[in-house]
This record gives structure tokens, sequence and C-alpha cells, in this order.
């Protein structure tokens, strides 16, 4: 008997307990769940037009920079760079000429560094570093900012906006550094699912084949009906949002 009494008062000492947190919650209104805004660089942009970049990174050679170069000028074509801090040392004059030639010079890091592994204050070093060497040898401010190997977080987007830079990756890769062949790039390019407006594309100025088939490229994207412009006039300098895919589009209008 006693026992079944006791079972009874827990029950109900339980039912009060429910009943106490319920009127609580309902006081203090519905419970929002908070959530991490994650910062996104521009991947690709959204636009009626059929406009492409081509951009290339130099992190480690120059052997074939200037036959990259010639042939764009072949074909009237900007592009757009992302440098290096030991590139930039070693081949200041290619520098000049890449600049010259009106591409677009891009900051891809002092020391080429795991980014997404690193402090604030040393991302904003990174970049701060290649950003004086540059300034240094062709008297610009770069504006444009790419992490090496791709990497990027929100320590590594916020320093480059702390900085005044627009973090650019890239939707269509050549794989150019694996060396496999001038048909495997065209392919990774040209064959694309994800070529399309607005297309990135991502290249190295060391590929084994990529000054070779370059041409091949630029043919086939014309055959396509798209026209190759550097990243700084491709994307949107204000008054956008990007997407959760990276891909960057005007604001609706109010």
């Amino acid at each position: 008997m006693m026992i079944l009494k006791s079972k009874k008062l827990v029950l109900r000492l339980i039912l009060v307990t429910f009943a106490a947190v319920m009127i609580l919650l309902f006081k203090a209104g519905p419970v929002v769940a908070q959530t991490k805004k994650y910062k996104i660089p521009i991947f690709s942009v959204n636009t009626q037009e059929k406009l492409v970049s081509l951009t290339f990174n130099a992190a480690w050679d120059a052997a074939d920079t200037e036959t990259i170069l010639d042939i764009l000028e072949k074909h009237g074509i900007k592009a757009s760079f992302f440098l290096c801090g030991s590139w930039v040392e070693k081949y200041p004059e290619i520098l000049k000429k890449i600049y010259a030639a009106g591409h677009d010079i891009g900051n891809h890091g002092d020391t080429h560094a795991h980014v997404a592994s690193i402090s604030l204050e040393a991302n904003k070093n990174e970049i701060t570093g290649l950003h004086k060497k540059v300034k240094h040898i062709i008297g610009i401010d770069m504006e444009l900012y790419r992490g090496p190997y791709g990497e990027y977080n929100n320590t590594v987007v916020t320093a480059a906006e702390s900085l005044g830079y627009t973090m650019i990756q890239w939707d269509v890769d050549s794989l150019d550094w694996m060396n496999r062949g001038e048909q495997d790039i065209i392919n990774r390019v040209l064959h694309n699912k994800k070529l399309k407006n607005g297309s990135i594309i991502l290249f190295h100025t060391d590929g084994k084949y990529t000054a070779s088939v370059l041409e091949q490229i630029i043919n086939g994207m014309d055959g396509k009906g798209y026209k190759c412009v550097p990243v700084s006039e491709l994307i949107y300098k204000n008054d956008y949002y990007i997407d959760v895919e990276g891909r960057q589009h005007r604001n609706p209008v109010q």
C-alpha cells in the first residue's frame, strides 16, 4: 500500500514539474535556433550575358607564362592572374608584362600557406605581404584574392574583406596541374556540365599542357558563343549577394 502511494506521489511531482516548465516556456516565447553564417567566396556570377573568365594561378614556375600571354594577346583576351610571393620575387619582369598587357593581377598569398588552418592575423599578413611586393613593383593596389590550395573559411574570407579584397574561387577546374594531357583539359573545361554564363575557369601557368591547349580552349569557348573577360569585369562590385553555391547575384530591385 505504501509503495502504491509513493508511486502516485512521484507521478504527481513529475506532472507538476512538467506543467511548470511548460508555463515558463510559454511566457518566454518561442525558442529561436541560432545558426552560424558561413562566408563564401565568389565561384561564379549569375549573368544573362555569355561571359566567362580565364584565371591562372602562378605559384612555382613561369616557363610557359610568356607563351600564355602571347596566345591571349593573339585572341584579344584579357585574363586574371593570381600570383604568390615567391613567384613575384623570382619573376618581377614577367609580372610587369602581365600588367602591361591589361590582365588582372590577383593576390594568391605571400607564402602559399594553408590559410584555412592559420589565424585571422596570419591570414592578413599573407595578403598584405604580397600586396606590398606587387605595389612596389608595378604600383597598384590589388583587389582580388584567391587562397592557396583553394582553401577558405570564415576567417580567410573575413581577412580578405577587411583588407578591401574580394575573394575569388572557380566553378570549372581544368586540373591542368595533374598533367594528364591536352584532351583531359579540354574535356574538363569545354565539356564540363558546370560551364555556363558567368563561369570562372581555373588554370595554372606551370601546367605541362596548359599553354599548348590554351588556343583550343579559347576557340572552343568562341564556338560555344562565350566571350572571355577578366574577373574584374565579370563580377558585380556592389549591391550583390552570394548564394550557398558561391554564385554571385545582383540584389533584387526593391
